[in-house]
């Protein structure tokens, strides 16, 4: 993982982890790496690896079994809202930016509609 030096390392890698859930990489009761493991693999400070478990705790995406490890949240209602919630961040910062380009709703719209039909059928880089 490439981190942006502009973004805290734990904000992005909780991101990261919460994209993972979303899309189904990790499913409800998996369990997370443990916090060294984890901080390893990555190549960051165990103490950034740690408040990232302790902020996704917090905000019950993450659950921890004392001496066992820490696991992804089973509870279908609390995935389904993180999943709105990056999609709302997602439209938003899209539609603020069409805007500024002078887009209005039905040129974003149409744009957004071009695009996706292009996409579907694979006349679109990555």
């Amino acid at each position: 993982m490439s981190f942006d030096p502009r973004i805290p390392i734990y904000l992005q890698i909780m991101e990261q982890i919460k994209k993972d859930i979303v899309s189904g990489k990790l499913k409800g009761g998996d369990k997370m790496p443990s916090v060294r493991a984890l901080a390893k693999e990555l190549q960051v400070n165990v103490n950034t690896v740690q408040r990232v478990y302790q902020e996704l705790e917090r905000d019950n995406i993450l659950f921890s079994q004392r001496g066992i490890g820490s696991f992804v949240t089973e509870n279908k209602e609390t995935i389904e809202q993180i999943k709105e919630e990056m999609a709302h961040e997602l439209l938003e910062n899209f539609v603020h930016g069409m805007r500024e380009l002078g887009f209005d709703d039905k040129s974003t719209l149409l744009a957004l509609q071009q695009y996706m039909g292009r996409e579907a059928q694979g006349n679109v880089k990555d």
